[in-house]
């Protein structure tokens, strides 16, 4: 019942979340004794603050109130962020880590890390070890973005800049400028 409670709210509460100028990245619902847990995750292109995961659950609160009928009891509201840990499931997730490194575990091969660069419609452009590549979302496994406590080096930067800008070729360095 839970899980079908959820998709009924869903439309709603992704309205309010979008309306709030957010993302809705999960909704899920489950019991808790004798009350519902509502659990709202939401991201935003630059994150997502405590003010504005406290204004949201606002938001979220009336909608959900406004419905009531359809949660039928009482219920607990948790609107929260998704976390650093969060594994890169859609484009958005790759457009929003740009620049962050992560670990990825594709399909088949070998696990490897590198620099998030652009996030296309169907793979994302990634540094590996000095080259940059096309990591298909459908080949990967599993991604997630690793913590660094240091600013990422200048020079990877510059390359997926490069790349970017169609100045790099796959796996054949820096292309020349034409004059």
């Amino acid at each position: 019942m839970p899980n079908e409670l959820a998709s009924r709210l869903e439309p709603v509460v992704a309205e309010a979340v979008t309306a709030a100028g957010f993302d809705l990245d999960a909704l899920d619902v489950q019991q808790a004794g004798r009350r519902k847990l509502v659990k709202v995750v939401v991201d935003g292109d630059d994150g997502v603050g405590l003010d504005e995961v406290a204004e949201v659950s606002r938001a979220v609160s009336a909608v959900l109130d406004a419905h009531d009928h359809l949660i039928a009891g009482a219920y607990t509201l948790e609107v929260t962020s998704p976390g650093v840990d969060r594994p890169l499931t859609s484009r958005r997730h790759w457009r929003r880590a740009k620049f962050r490194l992560v670990r990825v575990t594709p399909t088949e091969g070998a696990e490897f890390v590198g620099r998030v660069g652009e996030a296309g419609e169907n793979s994302a452009r990634v540094l590996v070890d000095g080259t940059v590549r096309d990591v298909r979302y459908a080949d990967v496994a599993k991604a997630v973005i690793e913590i660094e406590f240091k600013q990422p080096p200048a020079e990877e930067l510059k390359l997926l800049e490069a790349d970017a800008c169609g100045k790099i070729d796959e796996n054949a360095g820096p292309k020349e400028e034409s004059r």
